[in-house]
């Protein structure tokens, strides 16, 4: 149900319900008016009877009295009786009748003309005769020296012109208000669209094109009613609603900002992370190329030497000797390159905190250990003293405890990462634990050599990373703890100095 529909409804029961009231009333007072000129007429007729009858209360007086009260019947056909009570003033109770004409037949209450007598006070009663409804009084007399009731006087007038009267007022109180009922209904369905269609479609366009994103779009305020009210609170909504969208756009545009910054910023460091991996494993590789190849050209190089100084030899065996050594040389000149080209460059310390490098360590792992199923967790027990470290490095150690790790768990598990300090040792440790598969104790001393790996069957460079980590700790100034068992998981604890 539309509001115009409720409007119509309430307006239509509200009129009725007036109007109704309103005739009621109305048709209650024109009755009492009726009431009050027949009243005033009867009143009349009842004291001319009374005086008549005062005057003359003997047998002839009662004799013409009748004879006249019957002509009055017969002259005015609004009366329909006439009768005189006489009253014993020792015993109001006793009532006598003595005279009294009519068109109808009719007794009077005998109780009721002695209440009559008694609160000496006119009385009117509505009757309903088999002619039609019809208005009574009883009047009563009172002495001139007592001032006690000496007689009753009751007369009966005829009101159908009355009730016609009142029907009369009836229909056309009907007829008026179903007339005005109606006007006032075309008036209101006309008025509608100008004091309430027309703005209100004005406010429903202007919210539903904010609410297709025209936050600029406000309602014109030209009237100063409700509906300007409303408009103006709409207005200003509207005009918050679009500074709150401004500072929102500015500040997702601030955020993206930032997104692509910290992105930008993972990127840079994974590269630099995977360089110095690079760099650290290649070091390790020209190192153990370079001793493993070192000592052999020392010896060559120096027996070549002998060689040639213990005798004379002919020139073509001096001189291939002396070709001999100097490609030993060469060699050796070349793999110091080779090992001063692989080397990493040198540590950068800085005062960093425990939770910044995981911080920016863990956005490296996370992608990897969502796509392996595994689940990492950080736990950290503040607070944490900051350390004098290189950042790179100590989150190139992180990196590869975390690959180990995963490594461990082809079928998925749990990293648990677990950083605390030690305030009576000056020291903060870092750990990081799987539920791998753990390694056996019969493997657990050479788990940290070169090139030593439990992986034997995949290529590339493999057995570095514990190394590359203890390495790592080792500049530091901290160390390397590690606890495993087959089937429980590994456990590794790298303890860094705090700064003091």
């Amino acid at each position: 149900m539309t509001v115009r529909t409720r409007l119509i409804t309430l307006t239509i029961l509200g009129l009725a319900i007036t109007m109704a009231l309103w005739g009621w009333v109305q048709i209650r007072t024109f009755d009492e008016i009726l009431v009050e000129q027949q009243g005033k007429r009867l009143s009349s007729v009842a004291e001319t009877v009374g005086t008549y009858y005062q005057r003359f209360p003997t047998g002839q007086g009662l004799s013409t009295l009748d004879a006249a009260l019957k002509e009055q019947i017969q002259t005015d056909v609004r009366l329909a009786r006439i009768d005189i009570f006489t009253v014993v003033n020792y015993d109001i109770d006793y009532i006598e009748y003595k005279a009294g004409a009519g068109r109808v037949r009719y007794e009077w209450s005998e109780s009721l003309v002695s209440s009559v007598a008694a609160a000496r006070k006119p009385q009117f009663i509505r009757l309903q005769l088999d002619n039609g409804p019809a208005t009574g009084l009883l009047y009563p007399v009172l002495s001139e020296k007592g001032r006690s009731t000496q007689f009753v006087v009751g007369v009966i007038a005829f009101s159908r012109a009355n009730a016609e009267i009142l029907a009369r007022a009836q229909r056309l109180l009907v007829f008026s208000a179903i007339w005005l009922l109606l006007i006032i209904l075309l008036v209101f369905a006309v008025s509608y669209r100008w004091l309430i269609g027309r703005p209100l479609g004005v406010i429903i366009h202007a919210i539903d094109d904010f609410q297709q994103g025209q936050y600029v779009k406000r309602i014109p305020i030209v009237r100063r009613d409700e509906w300007g009210q409303l408009s103006e609170h709409f207005n200003s909504m509207a005009q918050e609603i679009e500074q709150v969208l401004a500072s929102n756009q500015e500040l997702n545009r601030s955020l993206e900002d930032r997104v692509q910054e910290a992105t930008r910023r993972v990127v840079q460091l994974q590269k630099q992370v995977n360089q110095l991996q690079q760099l650290t494993a290649m070091g390790y590789l020209t190192a153990t190329l370079a001793h493993d190849l070192g000592t052999p050209l020392h010896s060559i190089a120096g027996l070549a030497g002998l060689l040639q100084e213990s005798g004379d030899w002919p020139p073509d065996v001096s001189r291939k000797l002396e070709l001999i050594v100097q490609q030993t040389r060469r060699l050796h000149t070349v793999i110091q390159n080779v090992r001063r080209a692989t080397r990493p460059p040198e540590p950068h310390f800085e005062t960093v905190g425990v939770a910044d490098l995981l911080n920016e360590t863990l956005p490296l792992v996370e992608p990897l250990t969502q796509k392996a199923g595994i689940d990492l967790q950080v736990r950290l027990v503040e607070p944490l003293p900051r350390i004098h470290a290189d950042r790179y490095r100590v989150q190139t150690a992180l990196f590869n405890l975390f690959q180990n790790a995963m490594e461990a768990m082809p079928a998925g598990g749990r990293i648990v990462v677990f950083a605390q300090a030690d305030p009576e040792r000056r020291e903060v440790s870092l750990t990081v634990a799987d539920t791998g598969s753990g390694i056996s104790p019969e493997l657990m001393e050479r788990i940290c050599e070169p090139f030593f790996s439990t992986h034997q069957e995949e290529g590339g460079l493999r057995g570095l990373g514990l190394a590359i980590v203890q390495d790592i700790v080792k500049i530091h100034g901290g160390r390397v703890a590690i606890q495993s068992s087959p089937e429980e998981g590994t456990r590794i604890v790298l303890t860094f100095p705090v700064v003091e």
